[in-house]
């Protein structure tokens, strides 16, 4: 596969983890009904965050195949509609196993592609800044990452084929993912690096514009402020 650099780059076979849409983005709760907390509301939310994120990543040429990591079967159903495959949470004790039983998966499947970890919330993500990325991350080194807008945390994790993703999402990912030998990229990808996980992290997203579906969880509910004119 061809690179914007020029150069010709493998296949990159992309994970999402996704919570238990009861469990994610507590900090957002309240966030899609005017502050009411309404469970139903904020799944719908959690929910239509990934799924743009699944849209945004299908749409970049750099990428092969999707798979979800989820023991949702709400999120399961959701995205089988969308053609996209999941596989549950398991051995059930963490992000990081997940990862690594999703990375077997794939790698089983088509050990010669490279793999790749990209976050649910990126509510503003673009194809094109995924595929500047990936395409950076294979061209620089075995394993490289993007780290969030606060320079602490991961949205995205790359490695090439053969190369173990060895995965340390959690508090400070970022640090975790430098000292275990991980490339850090540089790059001016503000959809990408932009986690949602309180409500001043989306009112940065609705500027940057958001996927479809966030846009139209967010028209519905009481006050919103998403502008037409960066909502995608």
């Amino acid at each position: 596969m061809g690179g914007q650099d020029g150069r010709v780059h493998p296949t990159v076979d992309l994970l999402v983890p996704i919570k238990p849409l009861a469990q994610a983005k507590t900090r957002l709760r309240g966030a899609a009904d005017g502050g009411a907390g309404d469970r139903q509301a904020h799944a719908r939310l959690v929910l239509a965050l990934a799924r743009d994120v699944l849209a945004a990543a299908a749409a970049a040429a750099t990428i092969g195949r999707l798979l979800a990591i989820t023991s949702d079967r709400d999120v399961a159903v959701a995205l089988a509609t969308d053609g996209v495959a999941t596989l549950p949470d398991e051995p059930d004790a963490g992000l990081n196993p997940a990862l690594r039983h999703g990375e077997r998966a794939l790698r089983a499947a088509s050990p010669g592609n490279a793999v790749a970890v990209l976050q649910a919330d990126l509510a503003a993500l673009r194809p094109e800044e995924l595929d500047t990325a990936v395409g950076l991350a294979l061209a620089t080194a075995p394993r490289a990452f993007c780290s969030d807008r606060a320079g602490t945390g991961t949205t995205l994790l790359v490695a090439g084929p053969g190369q173990p993703l060895d995965p340390r999402f959690g508090a400070g990912s970022a640090a975790a993912h430098r000292l275990a030998g991980a490339v850090e990229l540089a790059g001016d990808w503000p959809g990408l690096r932009c986690d949602v996980d309180t409500p001043a992290d989306l009112a940065t997203a609705v500027e940057l514009g958001l996927g479809k579906r966030t846009r139209t969880v967010l028209a519905a509910r009481t006050g919103c402020t998403c502008r037409p004119d960066v909502c995608r």
